[in-house]
């Protein structure tokens, strides 16, 4: 049976956190591999800030995730189109994967806002919520009817609005984003103008 596991997220900018967090689960749960599903509009953050363009993000996503063993970039949200909605998306896989398992990677700080989701049912009937921990860090895993299991990951703070900040003000972002991403940063010229 194939093990899938989605990461999604805005990824403004991807960074070596979200990598390690993507490895580390698939290592830890013997995954098959892992999407970092681009989030197309992110309904959570639309209209908080302005976000890269989706192509653009994705663009680093998949050079970010080169070179990385079952670890790959996702379009499907973008491809979908609108909004992004983690049920639309879990949908849309089981209908593409026939009887895979899908593990949802979620951090710590997301677990409380779970009921805020729309259609969270459908989110908890598709998949197991994997929670990735920090050393040290306090975890309560959501109660049933989720299914869920938590994998300790490296503590890495790193923030993608403090990257964003970092280029806007010309300091470098390199070790805390693979160089591959960090080029197609700077071919695209995302994040020098915002500040």
């Amino acid at each position: 049976m194939t093990r899938i596991g989605v990461l999604g997220g805005t990824f403004d900018p991807i960074h070596v956190g979200h990598l390690a967090a993507a490895a580390e689960v698939r290592s830890a749960l013997a995954l098959d591999r892992v999407l970092l599903v681009v989030a197309n509009v992110p309904w959570q953050k639309a209209g908080t800030r302005a976000i890269t363009p989706a192509e653009d993000r994705c663009s680093v996503v998949a050079a970010a995730a080169e070179g990385i063993d079952g670890v790959e970039a996702s379009r499907l949200e973008i491809d979908r189109g609108g909004s992004s909605y983690t049920a639309d998306t879990v949908i849309e896989l089981a209908r593409r994967h026939p009887g895979a398992e899908l593990y949802l990677v979620v951090g710590t700080d997301v677990v409380a806002d779970l009921d805020t989701w729309e259609r969270v049912d459908e989110v908890r009937a598709g998949v197991t919520l994997v929670v990735v921990t920090r050393p040290g860090a306090a975890l309560t895993l959501p109660a049933p009817p989720w299914r869920a299991q938590a994998v300790p990951v490296p503590a890495l703070d790193i923030s993608s609005s403090d990257l964003r900040a970092r280029v806007a003000a010309g300091r470098p972002i390199d070790a805390l984003v693979p160089s591959a991403a960090v080029r197609e940063i700077r071919r695209l010229g995302l994040y020098a103008g915002e500040g």
